[in-house]
């Protein structure tokens, strides 16, 4: 387990992309003067020590050297000591939506991006509470069992995406179905599992699926995203929208968020159906909810003990900038007879 203590100096990493334009700048602008001065030959006879192999290694070293340096100021802490602690609390199971519908963009930026700024904010306002998280399109995968740690929790949310399932569709009852194995904890009474979805299932089994998991006392929840006026599914290519998704009569497929198929499921696990729109809404209402339940005790373990790391990092930032000075600037004697660079070839 580790921590980042600092995390605002990651913005110095901006450095390293403007020394390497800065670099590709000047040797546009040296190859185009040189060119301007003599021949390729002639430049060879009046500069034999020149090497561009010699340059670009400098820049990587400087790169590398502004790397360290920045991390050394992030200064990452690593966890030392392990203990067990008990904790009161609610089984929380989020099952997210990754069907192609879910790149609409009739919520912004799209419904897949809301869901993970919701699912994010819920975490984000959690005490003691232990989460898990599924994937689901055509069928359920499993992306992190229950946990109470909350930073690989959002860590493996935002690694989500529409191309991590290969089987299409929306099966909502798949979700459901694997959510009932994440709870193992027979003495866990509160266990809740929150489906973040646009509705469109494909299934027609959620609601029955539901009722069962109801009565192996899992609530369910469910929050829509999307907008029931409907939108496009956008096809994109580095971030450019070339086309839109079509039936098979090539007209445009719209998707629209089907709020009664989640408030169906809903209502057959002793739940809530919650409009995803206002995340501050949302947040609030599941945060009412986790409130009203009864907590139950249980053990988890965690890290007690961090220890600074920055020093190996300012170490190998102060070794690449030695490495610049010595070996890079500095013509010395034995270096000549290497000839790393071929400059005397």
């Amino acid at each position: 387990m580790y921590q980042l203590e600092e995390k605002i100096w990651f913005w110095a990493l901006l450095i390293i992309p403007v020394i390497i334009l800065f670099f590709l700048v000047l040797q546009l602008w040296k190859y185009k003067t040189q060119r301007k001065f003599a021949d390729k030959a002639l430049l060879k006879r009046i500069s034999p020590n020149t090497s561009l192999f010699k340059s670009v290694l400098k820049i990587i070293v400087l790169s590398l050297a502004f790397l360290c340096l920045t991390l050394a100021l992030v200064n990452p802490k690593i966890g030392t000591k392990l203990e067990t602690v008990k904790r009161e609390g609610v089984d929380i199971v989020f099952a997210v939506d990754v069907s192609k519908s879910m790149l609409a963009e009739d919520i912004a930026p799209n419904r897949l991006e809301k869901s993970k700024q919701l699912v994010t904010q819920i975490i984000n306002n959690l005490a003691s509470d232990r989460v898990g998280i599924i994937a689901y399109a055509g069928k359920a995968f499993p992306q992190l069992p229950i946990t109470t740690d909350y930073a690989s929790a959002k860590m493996f949310l935002q690694g989500m995406n529409t191309d991590m399932l290969s089987s299409q569709g929306t099966a909502i009852n798949e979700a459901i179905k694997l959510a009932s194995s994440y709870f193992d904890d027979e003495q866990q009474t509160n266990r809740v599992l929150i489906i973040i979805s646009d509705g469109e299932d494909h299934s027609e089994e959620a609601a029955a699926v539901a009722e069962q998991a109801s009565e192996e006392g899992i609530r369910i929840f469910t929050i829509g995203v999307g907008d029931v006026k409907g939108g496009p599914i956008p096809i994109k290519r580095n971030g450019v929208v070339l086309n839109y998704k079509k039936d098979s009569q090539g007209e445009t497929v719209i998707t629209r968020l089907n709020e009664e198929t989640l408030k169906a499921i809903a209502d057959e696990a002793n739940g809530a159906y919650i409009n995803g729109k206002n995340t501050k809404n949302v947040v609030e209402n599941i945060k009412e909810i986790l409130t009203k339940m009864d907590k139950t005790e249980f053990e988890a373990k965690q890290f007690s003990d961090f220890k600074d790391q920055f020093q190996w990092f300012l170490g190998f930032g102060i070794f690449f900038l030695l490495l610049d000075v010595f070996l890079l600037e500095r013509k010395t004697a034995w270096l000549k007879k290497l000839n790393l660079f071929n400059e005397n070839l």
